[in-house]
């Protein structure tokens, strides 16, 4: 008989403990902290119509010293570039590598 009693008065206490802690606001992570960013710089841009092969090869993603002396080479027997496209005219420069430096290139 005193287990029952005490188990009627201890039931609503449980029971209502268990509804108080799923109604509990969940704990609110904090937030990430605010990193600046670096300020990106435009990428300098080099110009095919005057740029020197060393220049070509330390501006330049993926051009060697054998590309580099070969768009100042192209330049020389043909004239300035008219388009950045005509890099595609020289032997090992392909699209890709094209497009990897479209945006460094300049003709001015």
């Amino acid at each position: 008989m005193p287990s029952t009693v005490l188990s009627y008065l201890l039931l609503p206490l449980f029971a209502g403990l268990s509804f108080s802690v799923n109604a509990a606001p969940a704990a609110v992570p904090e937030p990430f902290p605010v990193v600046a960013q670096a300020a990106t710089t435009p990428l300098a841009k080099t110009n095919l119509n005057t740029a020197d092969a060393s220049t070509l090869q330390r501006e330049l993603n993926g051009i060697g010293q054998a590309k580099a002396q070969a768009i100042v080479a192209h330049r020389e027997a043909n004239g300035p570039f008219q388009s950045v496209d005509e890099l595609l005219e020289i032997k090992g420069i392909g699209n890709a590598l094209m497009e990897r430096n479209r945006d460094r290139l300049t003709l001015e």
